[in-house]
């Protein structure tokens, strides 16, 4: 390695936080998670199967189903820690890089799914959060990257980062976001603190201890954010200005931390870099906490607070304790995104069935059993195209539809599929089409592979689909129905109804 390199590479190694250890953080939480159970006489779910557990844990963290061959590898696999290196071993591909950028460009500039004309800075947003998971980016210094991204102060230059969109960048927080001080600063205090502080903005929040001045003291860190112009890509400059005023008439208010602290300005420096300092903290009291109860909501479908951004005095935390554990833990990683997902996943809680065994695992609350979530649009369509061994057209492609109708309209954990989704589903041109002879080399290979018995043929299509072998039950009912003639016609009715099921659609 050269000097310099080496040199960067120890003060990079000096500047982070020891390693720690997620099985004993995983125990930590199963402790008070198990004694919030026992409290309220409830009945513990048992364990997934590992065809469960395995669809969830692909689905959590690539976005998409396994492939048969990693169903059977995993199925057979005889080491009583494969499912801890499972986690491990999908935390370091690039689908697991891609699928959290997707979620987290969800969460931060929901405005590209919502507005037509603002779908121009997905691929660029996406790619500048794939290159911060693919390195495995401190939460903090993600955190203070896009909130001090460089932005010019000459107003009459153009913004080279809105006139290429497709480049990572993650100015496109700022373009979606109309540049407007009010609209960046209740997403900064929504996403990073989990604090809906734009409740406050027109009159005091009315569930919640935040005033309207408090609102605008937030918004005045962004003051300075001005867009020339009208549209997503007319330029955007930045002033040093420090103040704000909430309205035509009204008394400019200053920038001011929700702690009430005041900054201590530095000369020439920006405002948002301030904000940022303050914001990304270890010792700040929301920052830690947020992220923890985010990535636990991602990951188990609601969160300890939830709505996860959501923190209020009315609105508890179902487990308060733990989520200080979380939080502390978290901070003292160094804002290890990673180890809190490697945590969390070793679980007994993360690795509990979805099914009810007991009435008294109906409180979602107590996290007694796995929740049943809804696939996104990625998960949905990504897990289709490895069913199917699809391949896209290069134009005109069916995935922006389904991105589309499948957009989350409601929580993870309480699944609901419209009319116009299951019709998209059932009757739609691509499943239609991907489950032909022609465009799915899945049923193919079903059909066609020498030496296969029509059990083995139709086991190879739910392995493909569910991730699963099918019951006894299933599986003869299912060779009934093929017989011995139209096989080919009739796997693919087979296969049609498995893609089209309940079981395919939901993360359980």
């Amino acid at each position: 390695m050269r000097p310099l390199l080496a040199a960067v590479a120890m003060l990079g190694a000096a500047g982070r936080a020891p390693a720690a250890d997620p099985q004993e953080l995983a125990a930590r939480i199963d402790a008070h998670l198990d004694k919030h159970i026992a409290s309220a006489k409830a009945v513990a779910a048992a364990p997934a199967d590992d065809a469960e557990f395995l669809r969830r844990a692909y689905l959590d963290l690539t976005g998409r189903i396994p492939a048969p061959s990693e169903v059977h590898a995993f199925l057979t696999d005889p080491d009583p820690d494969k499912r801890a290196k499972l986690i491990d071993d999908l935390l370091d591909t690039p689908r697991h890089a891609a699928h959290f950028a997707a979620l987290w460009r969800a969460t931060l500039v929901p405005e590209v799914s919502a507005v037509p004309e603002a779908r121009v800075f997905r691929a660029g947003f996406e790619a500048w959060l794939r290159q911060r998971f693919r390195a495995n980016t401190r939460y903090d210094a993600l955190v203070r990257e896009l909130l001090t991204t460089p932005i010019s102060a000459d107003a009459e230059a153009p913004t080279p980062a809105l006139r290429r969109p497709d480049d990572p960048n993650p100015l496109a927080f700022y373009a979606v976001k109309e540049a407007k001080a009010e609209n960046l600063a209740a997403a900064a205090s929504r996403v990073f603190l989990g604090v809906q502080i734009e409740c406050a903005q027109c009159h005091d929040h009315p569930y919640a201890k935040w005033t309207r001045e408090q609102f605008w003291n937030t918004a005045a860190f962004f003051a300075g954010v001005e867009r020339h112009g009208d549209g997503l890509f007319a330029p955007i400059s930045e002033g040093k200005k420090r103040e704000i005023s909430p309205g035509a008439g009204k008394a400019a208010v200053p920038a001011l931390f929700l702690d009430e602290s005041e900054p201590h300005w530095a000369a020439g420096g920006s405002p948002r870099a301030q904000f940022a300092d303050w914001v990304a903290a270890p010792k700040n009291p929301f920052f830690a906490r947020a992220a923890a109860n985010r990535v636990w909501g991602q990951l188990f479908g609601r969160g300890l607070v939830d709505p996860v951004d959501d923190f209020r005095d009315d609105n508890p935390p179902s487990h308060p304790e733990l989520l200080d554990e979380l939080a502390k833990a978290f901070a003292d990683s160094g804002f290890d995104l990673r180890f809190l997902v490697q945590a969390i996943g070793r679980t007994k809680a993360y690795q509990r069935t979805s099914a009810r065994t007991d009435a008294s695992q109906d409180d979602p609350k107590l996290f007694a059993r796995a929740a049943v979530r809804g696939l996104t649009g990625e998960q949905l369509y990504d897990s289709l195209v490895r069913a199917t061994g699809f391949r896209e057209p290069r134009l005109g492609g069916p995935r922006d539809q389904f991105l589309t109708r499948f957009a989350p309209t409601g929580k993870p954990s309480e699944p609901e599929t419209a009319i116009p989704q299951a019709l998209m589903l059932m009757n739609g041109r691509f499943v239609a089409d991907a489950t032909t002879l022609d465009t799915s080399p899945t049923l193919l290979a079903a059909v066609e592979t020498p030496g296969l018995t029509p059990a083995e043929r139709v086991e190879l299509l739910y392995v493909s689909a569910l991730g699963r072998r099918p019951s006894d039950g299933e599986r003869d009912r299912m060779v009934r129905y093929v017989g011995t003639e139209r096989i080919a016609e009739r796997l693919g009715d087979v296969f049609w109804v498995l893609l089209n099921s309940a079981e395919f659609r939901l993360n359980h």
